[in-house]
């Protein structure tokens, strides 16, 4: 599976706002699929249906 990077641009309750940085895509996605320390403006990598924060 292609790794896919996407931006933490709001959060809403228990539920995230992600947006794809190659295509624009926005996803709603459970706060509980994400690493316990991303936050607003954090970037994520999507690989192997698990989401990293990045460096």
């Amino acid at each position: 599976m292609e790794k896919r990077r996407f931006a933490l641009t709001k959060i809403e309750g228990e539920y995230a706002y992600l947006t794809d940085q190659s295509s624009g895509e926005e996803l709603f996605i459970a706060m509980a699929l994400l690493p316990a320390d991303a936050d607003i403006g954090s970037i994520l990598e999507y690989e192997n249906f698990e989401f990293l924060l990045c460096e």
